[in-house]
């Protein structure tokens, strides 16, 4: 049975259009889950097509972007960084993280925040999506509990097996231990996709539980 529905594929289809035209972005992708079911309610790319002209269609307009294509996630990590941290008891949302002078040196790498902020919370470390505090969170961390984390994503995301999905790229314990300079902390996610992210994000609105897709 078909889960998508009309309704919400429609207003996510114009959504990701007015984003990707305000942020002048060469293509975009959506993808709107039921967090009870798993089920996938909406999925849109841009670029697009008519399929009722096909006399100009390009290879850009017909690749389902959302499921096929690898992105950095960048700060949407923060996150699971800061859920393992409090799950494992190093952090408390209330603990203080210094985050001055707004910038973070560790080896060759240099991070800083848009907008420094000196000593924040762990809540307010999400809320600023402060990269100094994130990382510091993160390194407090043993490698082994990112590690962990990160390849029950991806034994749990190869589930998903949705049509032209890639292999999901990613790092072994050892290369974490070696590679933990700002947002490589997080290394073994350093390639996701957007169906992989929005799965991901379940966990938020079920208690901590995965939610399996169905489409």
């Amino acid at each position: 049975m078909l889960a998508l529905d009309a309704r919400i594929q429609s207003l996510a289809y114009r959504e990701l259009k007015r984003a990707v035209e305000a942020h002048r972005a060469k293509g975009g992708g959506i993808v709107v889950l039921d967090v009870g079911t798993g089920e996938v309610l909406a999925l849109a790319n841009l670029p697009s097509y008519n399929p009722n002209n096909r006399a100009r269609l390009t290879g850009e307009q017909v690749r389902n972007r959302a499921v096929t294509d690898q992105f950095e996630p960048g700060s949407t990590l923060k996150p699971f960084t800061v859920a393992l941290a409090l799950e494992s008891g190093h952090v408390s949302p209330l603990t203080t993280i210094q985050t001055a002078p707004g910038s973070l040196t560790i080896g060759p790498a240099t991070i800083r925040d848009a907008h420094p902020a000196g000593a924040l919370t762990v809540e307010q470390v999400i809320q600023k999506v402060s990269n100094v505090g994130a990382a510091k969170i993160a390194l407090a961390l043993p490698a082994e509990h990112i590690w962990a984390c990160s390849t029950a994503s991806a034994r749990r995301s190869a589930a998903a097996r949705l049509p032209g999905r890639g292999a999901r790229q990613g790092a072994s314990l050892q290369d974490l231990a070696a590679d933990r300079a700002g947002d490589d902390v997080l290394r073994p996610w350093h390639l996701a996709e957007l169906v992989q992210l929005a799965r991901a994000y379940t966990v938020f609105a079920r208690d901590g539980e995965w939610c399996r897709s169905r489409s």
